[in-house]
């Protein structure tokens, strides 16, 4: 009895002096929960928010180059708080909120060698990939989270055509554009059709979606991410200096965001973001 005793009270004395490392994995993790910045994460959000919005207002104003100077600030500031701020999910937020910056500066950066044609969005959104693609890969999300898949794929074609006709109807109605094809050939309309779906639509959809979308679910909710998420996708069309289509971008937004909430289908939303360029800068702007 005594030695079964002693063989009792020494295997899981053992089991702990042999995997240390299954101690030292879980400390972390109950330490971080019990810290006080996860009880008030949102206040983290607080400052980056309002600069973007800022500075949205003030490219609205017409005062392009202080809201570059703004981002620029909100840019650093995001980089270096990365550095300082040793939480996780904070971390990984501040990585999302950092492309809406990125994307703004770099999009702004451009006129101001050339006029904007067709081929400006591939350069533009060319350059956005490498970001995009580095915050992707470091977001520690699954594919079945980011959207990547291609499951009904053969009725999210047809139903993302339609969907664009009827959103890129209403924002044509709103702001007008100028086409940036010359025609309505097959050729040109290609061009402008893997352009917008496979460059614009799929770059922009990954950042607001798949990223900022995904994180802000993960670090406040469901539902706060997918309206915080839209407000900001709104505020980033203020570029065209029409506060309505401020307030439909972020319902456009807001419509694109719980498609995907419910679908969890990057091309679908992409497609869908895509066609309503199509047909707002080529299709509408010809046959009107």
């Amino acid at each position: 009895m005594e030695i079964y005793e002693n063989q009792e009270i020494k295997v899981p004395e053992n089991k702990e002096m042999q995997t240390p490392e299954y101690g030292e994995m879980y400390v972390p993790e109950s330490r971080s929960v019990q810290e006080p910045a996860i009880k008030n994460k949102a206040l983290y959000l607080i400052i980056p928010i309002i600069a973007i919005a800022f500075a949205e207002f003030m490219i609205y104003s017409g005062k392009v180059v202080e809201a570059m100077e703004v981002h620029a600030v909100l840019l650093l500031g995001l980089s270096l708080s990365m550095l300082y701020i040793k939480d996780d999910e904070i971390q990984k937020t501040y990585q999302a909120l950092l492309l809406l910056p990125v994307l703004r500066l770099v999009n702004l950066s451009m006129p101001a060698f050339y006029e904007i044609t067709l081929y400006s969005f591939v350069f533009i959104y060319g350059l956005l990939t490498i970001p995009v693609t580095i915050a992707l890969t470091h977001q520690g999300f699954t594919q079945e989270q980011l959207g990547i898949t291609f499951k009904k794929i053969g009725i999210y074609i047809p139903l993302s055509i339609i969907v664009g006709l009827l959103l890129g109807a209403g924002e044509y109605i709103i702001i007008g554009t100028n086409y940036l094809i010359p025609d309505l050939s097959i050729f040109s309309l290609l061009i402008l059709t893997l352009t917008m779906v496979f460059l614009v639509g799929l770059i922009e959809e990954i950042i607001f979606r798949s990223i900022l979308q995904n994180r802000l679910e993960v670090f406040l909710g469901s539902r706060e991410g997918l309206i915080i998420t839209s407000v900001l996708f709104g505020l980033m069309h203020s570029v065209y200096g029409n506060v309505i289509e401020v307030f439909y971008a972020l319902l456009v937004g807001f419509i694109i965001g719980y498609i995907f909430y419910k679908t969890r289908s990057l091309p679908l939303v992409a497609m869908i973001h895509g066609f309503i360029n199509v047909f707002l800068f080529g299709v509408i702007p010809h046959l009107l």
